[in-house]
Parts: structure tokens; sequence; C-alpha cells
């Protein structure tokens, strides 16, 4: 099963919906708390808070948690839960840096381009690669989101992407937050790669689900087994003692 915390209701359909998707018949359950966010924009510390939704995902029965809030990512990958905690954006900037080069960050909160930034720079180091990264940043499409507006709120930030497409020359476009996702049909006929984080991130979560079960058969295999032949073994009866018979 695979856990979600998210940020905002939107996002249990979507995610759930991915899941079924990539991955039928996989379990998830998901946990939603919007002051999470905004708390954390307003310098609150959230680390806690995090931490005890991801315990009650893994009580829940997840195997996996993923974090679907860029702001909150590095605060979840802290979190020591016994299971693997992936924050949403991991899996898109390994792509997004794969080929070096010029790469578009674009947000619409100003409290994601910190994290993401480092993230992606963070990847680059590791893959090896050498990037430029340029921040668009499109608050004014926020103001859409938070009014429940989702399709105003998509289209403020494809014409962001656009724009930053003809000025910047990127190479790969990153849309940072899950709730950007979208956007990105509006962008298919952009001459460069518009990349998004919910699918990459449950694909990711999907393979470390399916990691942990064939670790956890191959360990039980030998003792499960041997419980099962102990069960299945018939029980010996003592034969009952001949009852001797009194001499004459």
């Amino acid at each position: 099963m695979i856990g979600f915390l998210h940020t905002a209701d939107v996002h249990v359909a979507t995610f759930g919906g991915l899941v079924d998707v990539v991955a039928p018949g996989e379990g998830h359950v998901h946990r939603a708390d919007v002051s999470l966010l905004a708390d954390a924009r307003a310098g609150v510390p959230v680390g806690e808070r995090v931490r005890a939704h991801v315990d009650a995902l893994v009580a829940a029965g997840a195997s996996v948690v993923v974090c679907t809030c860029s702001t909150l990512g590095p605060v979840a990958e802290e979190v020591v839960a016994g299971v693997p905690v992936v924050r949403v954006d991991r899996p898109l900037a390994q792509a997004a840096v794969r080929d070096g080069g010029r790469v578009a960050v674009v947000v619409a909160l100003a409290s994601t381009l910190g994290p993401t930034t480092e993230l992606l720079s963070e990847a680059a180091r590791r893959a090896g690669t050498a990037v430029e990264l340029e921040p668009v940043v499109c608050t004014h499409a926020w103001s859409d989101f938070e009014a429940g507006d989702l399709g105003a709120y998509h289209r403020g930030v494809a014409d962001a992407v656009r724009d930053a497409v003809a000025r910047r020359a990127p190479d790969v476009v990153v849309l940072a937050q899950a709730s950007m996702a979208p956007a990105a049909a509006l962008l298919a006929d952009l001459p460069v790669p518009v990349l998004t984080s919910p699918g990459s991130a449950v694909a990711r979560a999907v393979e470390l689900a399916r990691a942990r079960r064939e670790v956890l058969s191959r360990w039980c295999a030998p003792w499960c087994g041997s419980r099962r032949r102990a069960r299945r073994r018939p029980s010996r009866r003592r034969r009952p003692s001949p009852t001797r018979r009194p001499r004459p």
C-alpha cells in the first residue's frame, strides 16, 4: 500500500487515480492537511506534524509514503519512519538534469523555489552534469488555485511557460509543483520537454512498494514454509497399551 501526504484536497483524486492506472490493485491511503503549507510559508516549524502524518500513514498499512508538497519535501525526507519517504519532485529532478543544459524551473509559490532549485542542483551534482537553472515565478496564478479555479490556474502557468521558452530558450521545463501537472497538456506544441512530478513520483513509489514486498517475501519464505509444513504434519497419537488380563 502507498501512503500520500497532501496539502491540498485536490491531490487525493489525482494521485489515487495514477496509482490505479500504474498499478491496478495496489492500495493507497491519503492524509490531507491544508494548514501545513500555510504554516510552512509563514515560517512555522512543521516537522513534528509531518512526522505524525507519516506515522499515521504507516500505521494504516503504507509501505511507502509520498509527500506531494514540494515546499515540504525536504522536511518529509528527514522523517525516519521505517519505510521509504519519497518527496514528489525527486524523480522529476533526476530526469530534468540527466542531460544537463538550461532548466526552466516554474513555480507559483515562492516557498517552493528554494527547495526545488536546491534539489535540482543536488541531482545535477550526483549525475555529474552541468545545469543552468532559470526560475520562472508565476505567483499571480496561485490566487486562482486558492480560489478553486483550476482552469485559470493552469492557463496562467502555461502562459508563463510560453513566455519563458520564448525569452530564455531552456532545454527543458520543470513544472515544480504537483498542482501544475495539467498545464503540460496545454504546452504539448512546445519544442522542449515539459516535465511534471505526479506520474514519476507514483512510478517510483510503486517500484519501491513492490521491491519491499519482494524482499519481505524472500525473507519470510523459509520461515513461513516451515510453519505451514508444521501445521500440515499429522500428529502422532500414542497407541493405547494393551489391557493385561489377570492370570487364572
